[in-house]
């Protein structure tokens, strides 16, 4: 199809590594939409912590947990990842890992918070170990004037991803409750579904896609937490010289931040404050997961067209205007509503995003970079639904208000947005006239 156009690609890239690449998003897009958001999610609040009233604030907390440990360990990982030339084996190692713990959930039961907790900073921290890796191939792949088409791409074909998982999820349990089965019955077999297709459909891309980089070997090896510490500063000094790219950053950490609440909290917003009911919510997500692919893609190509600093504020704007509708819908059509707009500005901005660090990264820096883009988005999940938490806690359990205070986040992202220069950034990445 012209639609998916040769010229698009770097020369040497042909069209079947791409598509192994995208398949990549396409496996680990169920471990979001299953594990973090339709189902799990929901089922640790109600069945595990037994709708405790901290259990929202503990699955909140054990996201951030895991954030953590990404934030302190990826940059130096894709340091080394650049160093040795192993962003592909690196990316293999961390979905195994990701899919064992993914599997590991199958055992959670009701009041086995501890385990729960366990697994999920396991999985989600190896999750985001993948994600980072397999961004920074990006810009190997595509030129740097196609680069969000091409991110717009993989990022809506990840969602049929996750809409397979969470369409074979909402099938099973459909028929479980059906058969008078229970949450903690069927809830395993989500889990075994959503493993199952992320392992698989990764296979694919180890199959596919090439390992470009050659080994650095003029740049030294260190090893240890306190050598990985140090490397990681050492990463962001290098990086505060790339001027455009560190307000990426920034505004990175606040739209980010928003945009963790709706993954983390949307099921939990729906049935608790909306009143959806577990195949509802699942229902909904499967739609808001269709919503985001349509954004990907679409968007993919506006923003190479109109470019992508305007491409990323008009999402942006769009994130807003869903905070205020989410705050106010009391019946599930409104609901449904905003979660349509939600999904077309969650494809958009998180494409986007990724195909602006691809042109704003030096090319022999690319997993170092992504590394550090990845820090800023581990920042941002881990103050979003934090946050969201919070205020839910100070007011009440008033979570209407938690939502619509999330619009901030996407309003000091749209702030922070207005200086950065993309053509500057762009010169500084391949060394052309200073760093911005």
């Amino acid at each position: 199809m012209a639609i998916f156009s040769q010229d698009a690609l770097n020369p040497g890239v042909r069209k079947r590594e791409v598509f192994g690449w995208a398949m990549y998003d396409f496996a680990n897009s169920g471990y979001t939409t299953v594990v973090l958001t339709a189902v799990f999610a929901a089922y640790f609040v109600g069945g595990v912590a037994q709708k405790a009233a901290w259990a929202t604030f503990a699955w909140t907390a054990a996201l951030s947990v895991s954030y953590a440990i990404v934030m302190l360990t990826m940059p130096s990982i894709g340091a080394y990842a650049d160093r040795h030339a192993a962003k592909k084996s690196l990316l293999m190692i961390a979905t195994a890992c990701c899919v064992v713990a993914t599997l590991g959930l199958m055992l959670v039961g009701p009041g086995m918070v501890a385990l729960a907790v366990v697994l999920i900073v396991l999985s989600n921290t190896f999750y985001s170990y993948g994600e980072s890796l397999t961004a920074s191939f990006l810009p190997e792949l595509a030129k740097p004037e196609a680069l969000g088409k091409v991110s717009g791409w993989g990022w809506s074909f990840g969602y049929f991803g996750g809409m397979l998982a969470l369409g074979l999820s909402l099938g099973f349990v459909l028929w479980a409750q059906g058969q008078g089965m229970s949450a903690d019955k069927f809830v395993p077999v989500t889990m075994l579904i959503t493993a199952v297709i992320y392992g698989g459909a990764a296979l694919v891309t180890f199959r596919l896609l090439k390992e470009r980089a050659v080994p650095q070997t003029d740049r030294p090896h260190t090893s240890g937490l306190k050598a990985a510490l140090a490397e990681m500063k050492q990463n962001f000094m290098q990086a505060r010289g790339y001027t455009d790219f560190m307000w990426l950053l920034a505004c990175a950490v606040f739209y980010q931040g928003g945009v963790a609440v709706t993954i983390a909290l949307a099921a939990i917003y729906a049935e608790q404050v909306i009143g959806f009911q577990p195949q509802e919510t699942m229902l909904l997500i499967l739609a808001l997961n269709l919503a985001a692919a349509f954004g990907a893609f679409g968007f993919g190509y506006l923003q190479d067209r109109i470019g992508h600093k305007l491409a990323l504020s008009l999402t942006l704007v769009g994130w807003i205007v869903t905070c205020v509708m989410a705050s106010v819908v009391t019946t599930k059509g409104g609901f449904w509503y905003a979660a349509a707009l939600a999904g077309l500005c969650m494809g958009s901005s998180q494409s986007a995003g990724r195909a602006m660090v691809g042109l704003l990264a030096p090319p022999l820096q690319l997993a170092q970079f992504y590394g550090l883009w990845t820090f800023a988005t581990r920042l941002a999940s881990i103050v979003g639904p934090l946050t969201y938490g919070a205020i839910t806690w100070a007011t009440g359990g008033d979570q209407r208000v938690a939502i619509l205070s999330t619009a901030v986040m996407f309003i000091v992202g749209l702030v922070l947005l207005v200086p950065l220069n993309m053509e500057r950034g762009r010169k500084a990445a391949l060394g052309e006239g200073g760093k911005g």
